[in-house]
C-alpha cells in the first residue's frame, strides 16, 4: 500500500467549495488503497489579512506574536478539511505543526526544521486514518510557535514525507507543473514532464515560485520523489527526479528560465581594502538573517575597494541600515543602492556538455539593448542582474533564443 503526502496551497483550499473538492479527491485516493497525509496552507488571502491586522495595531509587531497570529490561518484549514472528510465517511484527524512534533530553530518567521518525530502520524495511518497537518509551522525547543516563511507548507510536506519515508510527495497548486518560464510573461512557455532535482533546486532558488527553495533542498537531501500537479485539472504534472537517465550530450542546452523582480542592489564604496573586508561587511548582514545573493568585490585601487551585492527587496531597508553603520565603523566613503533591479537566469544540466551557452545569452541581451549590471554563474546556471523595467523583454527574448518552446 502506497504512503503518499499531498500538499494543497491556499488557492486549492480557498473556499468551502474548494475544501469539499479536496476532500472528495482524498476520499477517491483512499478508495484506491493509498495511505494519505495531507498538508494544507491557510485559505488564500487569509495570511495577508492577518498580517494587515497586525500592522493596523503596530508598525513593528513582535516577531514572536506575529508567528502566533499567522499560524492560525492553517489551523482553520485543517479543521475544516477534517470535517469535510468526515462527511465523505473518511476517518481523519487534524494536527498543528507542534502536535506532530515538527521541531524548529528559534528564528521567528523564517524558522528551519530541525527534527520531526513521525511516529504519531504513522500510528494514525496504521489505524486507517487520513492525517491532516497544518503547513508552514512548527515549534522551537521552548514549545513556542514558529513559522517557516512564505511557501513553508511545501517544506512541511516534503519534510514529513522524508520523516515517514513516504513513497511520493505531491504538491498540488494552481498550475499544472513546472514550466520553461513564467507563462504570464511568455505565453508559449511549455510544461516540463520531468526535471532533475539539481535543475529544480536552481530554478526555485533563482525565482521560480512554484516550489519553495527549502522544500526542494529537503527533497534533494532525502531523495523524496516529488511531483507538482494542478488542483483544478487532471494531468501528469512534472516529476522532479534524481536519476541521470539519458545521454547528457542530447540534453537541451537549458531547461528553463527563472527570474525575480523583487531584488535590490547595494554597494558600499571605498572600503579600506584589508584581509577579511568581505566578512566585515557580510557578517553583520548574515547575522540579521538576510540572504545575500550575487556578490562582486572590485579589485583594490589605492588601498580601497567596492563591494556590491544583492538581497531580497523586502530585506532592503534593514540591510541599508546595517551598511550605513558599517560606513562609519569601517571608514568607507558611502553606499549606493538600486531597488529597481531584476535577476534573470538560465538553468540546465546541458550546460555541462555544451559550449557557448553564456555567449548566446549575452549576445541575445545585447541585441535587445539590455544592459547587464552583474553576472553570477555555476555549473548549470548563468544569472544576470538587469534593470527591472527590462525584465519581461529579457525573459521573452531568451526563451526564443534557446528555442524552449520547441522541445
Amino acid at each position: 500500500m502506497l504512503t503518499i503526502v499531498e500538499k494543497f496551497g491556499g488557492t486549492s483550499v480557498g473556499s468551502v467549495e474548494r475544501i469539499k473538492a479536496v476532500a472528495e479527491h482524498i476520499a477517491k485516493k483512499r478508495a484506491l488503497g493509498e495511505r494519505i497525509v495531507v498538508v494544507v496552507s491557510a485559505m488564500s488571502g487569509e495570511t495577508n489579512r492577518l498580517i494587515a491586522l497586525a500592522h493596523d495595531l503596530s508598525e513593528s509587531p513582535s516577531p514572536r506574536e506575529m508567528d502566533v497570529l499567522i499560524s492560525t490561518g492553517e489551523q482553520v484549514t485543517i479543521a475544516l478539511l477534517a470535517m469535510a472528510l468526515h462527511e465523505y465517511g473518511v476517518k481523519a484527524k487534524s494536527y498543528t505543526g507542534s502536535q506532530v512534533s515538527i521541531r524548529t530553530d528559534n528564528v521567528y518567521s523564517k524558522a528551519r526544521i530541525v527534527d520531526i518525530d513521525g511516529q504519531r502520524i504513522v500510528d494514525d495511518l496504521n489505524d486507517d486514518t487520513v492525517v491532516v497537518v497544518a503547513g508552514f509551522q512548527g515549534s522551537n525547543e521552548k514549545g513556542e510557535i514558529t513559522t517557516l516563511g512564505r511557501g513553508g507548507s511545501d517544506t512541511t510536506a516534503v519534510a514529513l514525507a522524508a520523516a515517514i519515508k513516504a513513497d511520493e510527495c505531491r504538491i498540488y497548486t494552481d498550475v499544472d507543473g513546472i514550466y520553461t518560464t513564467d507563462p504570464r510573461v511568455v505565453p508559449e512557455a511549455r510544461r516540463l514532464d520531468r526535471i532533475t532535482a539539481e535543475e529544480m533546486l536552481e530554478m526555485a532558488s533563482l525565482g521560480a515560485k512554484v516550489l519553495q527553495t527549502r522544500s526542494v533542498e529537503f527533497a534533494n537531501k532525502y531523495k523524496v520523489p516529488l511531483r507538482v500537479l494542478s488542483s483544478f485539472e487532471d494531468g501528469p504534472g512534472t516529476l522532479i527526479h534524481y536519476d541521470q537517465e539519458g545521454d547528457p550530450m542530447e540534453a537541451p542546452l537549458i531547461s528553463g528560465i527563472a527570474s525575480q523582480r523583487d531584488e535590490a542592489k547595494l554597494t558600499i564604496r571605498r572600503i579600506p581594502d584589508q584581509p577579511g573586508v568581505a566578512h566585515k561587511v557580510l557578517g553583520p548582514v548574515s547575522a540579521a538573517h538576510i540572504n545575500v545573493d550575487v556578490i562582486i568585490q572590485n579589485a583594490s585601487e589605492k588601498g580601497f575597494t567596492d563591494l556590491t551585492f544583492t538581497v531580497p527587496r523586502p530585506d532592503f531597508k534593514a540591510c541599508k541600515k546595517i551598511l550605513e553603520q558599517l560606513v562609519i565603523d569601517l571608514g568607507a566613503q558611502d553606499i549606493r543602492t538600486d531597488e529597481e533591479i531584476a535577476k534573470v537566469s538560465i538553468v540546465g544540466v546541458g550546460m555541462r556538455s555544451h559550449t557557448g551557452v553564456a555567449h548566446l545569452m549575452f549576445q541575445t541581451l545585447a541585441e535587445n539593448d539590455i544592459n547587464i549590471l552583474m553576472i553570477s554563474t555555476s555549473e548549470i546556471k548563468v544569472s544576470v542582474i538587469i534593470s527591472e523595467e527590462q525584465h519581461d523583454l529579457a525573459v521573452q527574448s531568451l526563451h526564443r533564443a534557446f528555442e524552449l518552446h520547441k522541445f
